[in-house]
């Protein structure tokens, strides 16, 4: 594929969805009470999402099925498929839902920050506002302007903090020894919520649905995965800027990090007031299309399971599906935790959610009857293996160390 002929496609969709609020979140915490230390679970995680998403790309334009129909029929057992259609509505619903509360309360973060902390109405009403919002702009089924904006949004927001990220000079050596793999003393939420921010199980059903829209058929997959290796990778280099950013301007610096008008103190030097304006706008941005987009992947999987076609009829569990996730993040939005905290427990839920999806991704990738030749080459097994093994092993530390039998 000719680069210099190169135009963003549904791989930006991808990017523009894991640069949300949660994102802006996690990497400045990351770098504030951690340093660069943890600039390797970012490489990680971008490299993560480039081969998952590969594998998403390659089943939806061969089999030209979306993703959640294709793991379905590729289990033969009835008793089995019931099980694992269970377990993957289960398991996205949960992920979604926990999203979806970090993604308003994100939006309503971006609000504080443009009005000073200080908004015309109440919390709680500004909350059921973005949530109604979000519901109306899925009714009329026209969420491709949203994404538009959001990609806007985060082209601004990435060249705010790259030039924070000159001005602030961090050190070259402290970044390249962010790139060994350690853990630093209470850093392993933080690294699992730098994985689930950028590793985000949704996306590969959207990304799935989105590239048979698209293209044709398997003859343009190299175009795909081009599209989704350079979208992804840019939006991991926005989120290292991110964590290198803070790590310079607010690591050892005893700040607190609370809210948006704290994480935007890092572009003062350079902006001043200004800032606040742009980093506000951008979360506000950013917070509300990924209020749609999680509700649009929720209601992509329960039609391609229990729609029939695009009839009124068949898009009925689209509906259901992204309004019943609405709600739910709603009602999460609207409980008394900090907002930083429920963005903060949506990324580290979808780190423990990550290895159910990637397992049944693998099998799919490897499944002859639905890709032919097209089927997963040894190296990608090797790849897809050992992302398997690492995701599950961060997730079964998490879950051991919360009961008290890992220190």
């Amino acid at each position: 594929m000719n680069l210099l002929r190169y135009r963003p496609g549904p791989g930006m969709m991808v990017s523009a969805a894991f640069i949300g609020p949660g994102t802006v979140t996690a990497c400045t915490l990351a770098g504030a009470n951690f340093g660069f230390a943890l600039i390797w679970a970012l490489v990680f995680a971008t490299v993560t999402t480039i081969i998952l998403q590969s594998f998403a790309v390659r089943v939806a334009l061969v089999s030209r099925m979306g993703l959640a129909e294709a793991m379905i029929q590729a289990v033969a057992s009835p008793t089995i498929k019931i099980f694992a259609g269970a377990l993957l509505i289960a398991a996205l619903a949960l992920g979604n839902a926990a999203y979806e509360a970090g993604n308003i309360s994100g939006a309503v973060l971006g609000l504080e920050a443009l009005g000073g902390q200080a908004l015309p109405i109440s919390r709680p009403v500004t909350i059921v506002g973005i949530a109604i919002l979000s519901a109306t702009l899925i009714l009329l089924s026209k969420p491709r302007w949203v994404e538009r904006i959001l990609i806007a949004m985060v082209i601004i927001m990435s060249l705010c903090f790259f030039l924070t990220f000159l001005f602030t000079r961090p050190d070259l050596g402290k970044i390249l020894a962010g790139l060994i793999p350690t853990v630093p003393e209470e850093g392993l939420l933080t690294a699992i919520a730098l994985i689930g921010t950028t590793i985000v199980p949704y996306n590969l059903f959207l990304h799935a649905a989105s590239v048979r829209s698209r293209w044709a058929d398997d003859g343009d997959l190299e175009a795909a995965q081009t599209d989704s290796a350079l979208s992804i990778g840019l939006g991991g280099l926005i989120s290292i800027t991110i964590l290198a950013t803070a790590a310079a301007s607010l690591f050892g610096s005893g700040a607190t990090i609370s809210n948006a008008a704290d994480m935007a103190a890092q572009l003062n030097p350079l902006f001043g007031d200004f800032a606040t304006i742009t980093l506000g706008a951008g979360l506000f941005a950013a917070g509300l299309t990924s209020a749609i987009t999680a509700p649009l992947a929720t209601g992509y999987i329960l039609q391609e399971i229990f729609g029939n076609g695009d009839s009124a009829q068949g898009r009925l569990p689209f509906y259901i599906g992204a309004l019943a996730v609405i709600m739910c993040g709603m009602a999460g939005a609207l409980l008394s935790y900090s907002p930083v905290e429920v963005i903060f427990i949506a990324q580290i839920a979808n780190g423990l959610l990550l290895p159910i999806i990637a397992a049944f991704l693998l099998k799919l990738a490897n499944n002859s009857d639905i890709l032919g030749p097209h089927i997963n080459g040894w190296r990608s097994n090797i790849a897809g293996i050992f992302i398997l093994l690492i995701t599950g092993m961060l997730g079964v530390r998490l879950v051991a160390r919360a009961m008290g039998y890992w220190p």
